[in-house]
């Protein structure tokens, strides 16, 4: 299999210590290339400097709504620039957060619209975090216009997920999949369309119930691509073909990554 994780975060402390070692299980495991979104304008240097000297590793620069005390009015200028210099493959990780309580919807709105605008100016797809929030996600993308990209994680109805591949969007799925009471998002992991599906990760959070509570990778892609065919009752290579042609097709990655 030849598998592409959409959404790792291989900058991430947690894989300071043995991060090659890491690249080197996800590689054994057929994970090829990863997307690696950034969180904040701080952690845009280590980004690039990490997917700089690996071959498969994608950066993408963003301003994550969980970080909002971090942000500053001038980071989305800031991230024009980088984008302007460094050519990412897309923008985010970026969105909007309504499960943090004291996270202020109106300034988490402002960033995310600044970051749509940028990826209709630019082109690029858009890499969304839309934690209990994949509605108002929804009316902010419809209101940019002539937007794409992913919704990572993805834990809303089958209607939102209809509505978000309609506007161009595909579903991220990961390790929360795994498990036996995710039944709805099991349900859509089986039913829907697999050209609107891409696989992922988010390592090092979210492990799925193989790993349940211990540090994620982008190794355990294999294992997710297993528990989704398993779901939809088709080999496995099936669903890592076509994944990987959809991430292909949204980040424009090379047709056959190293």
């Amino acid at each position: 299999m030849r598998l592409i994780d959409s959404h790792c975060h291989l900058d991430a402390s947690e894989f300071d210590p043995d991060r090659s070692e890491v690249l080197q299980r996800a590689n054994a495991a057929g994970v090829v290339a990863q997307l690696v979104p950034a969180t904040t304008a701080a952690s845009w240097p280590k980004l690039r400097q990490v997917c700089q000297g690996q071959a498969g590793l994608y950066p993408a620069y963003g301003l994550h709504p969980v970080f909002l005390a971090e942000h500053r009015p001038e980071h989305l200028d800031q991230l024009q620039q980088w984008i302007q210099r460094e050519r990412p493959l897309a923008i985010g990780e970026c969105g909007l957060d309504y499960f943090i309580e004291d996270l202020d919807h109106t300034a988490q709105a402002h960033y995310f619209d600044g970051q749509l605008a940028l990826a209709r100016r630019y082109d690029l797809p858009l890499i969304v975090h839309a934690r209990r929030a994949v509605e108002a996600v929804i009316l902010a993308i419809r209101k940019a216009g002539e937007v794409r990209g992913v919704v990572h994680s993805f834990a809303g109805s089958p209607e939102q997920a209809q509505q978000l591949w309609e506007h161009g969007f595909m579903i991220g799925l990961g390790g929360p999949v795994s498990y036996e009471r995710a039944r709805r998002l099991r349900q859509l992991a089986a039913s829907m369309p697999l050209e609107h599906l891409l696989l992922e990760t988010d390592a090092p959070d979210q492990p799925d119930a193989g790993i349940r509570g211990q540090r994620n990778e982008p190794g355990r892609l294999a294992h997710i691509a297993e528990v989704i065919a398993g779901l939809r009752g088709v080999a496995v290579a099936e669903v890592a073909a076509q994944t990987a042609d959809n991430a292909r097709r949204l980040f424009s990655l090379p047709t056959d990554p190293p």
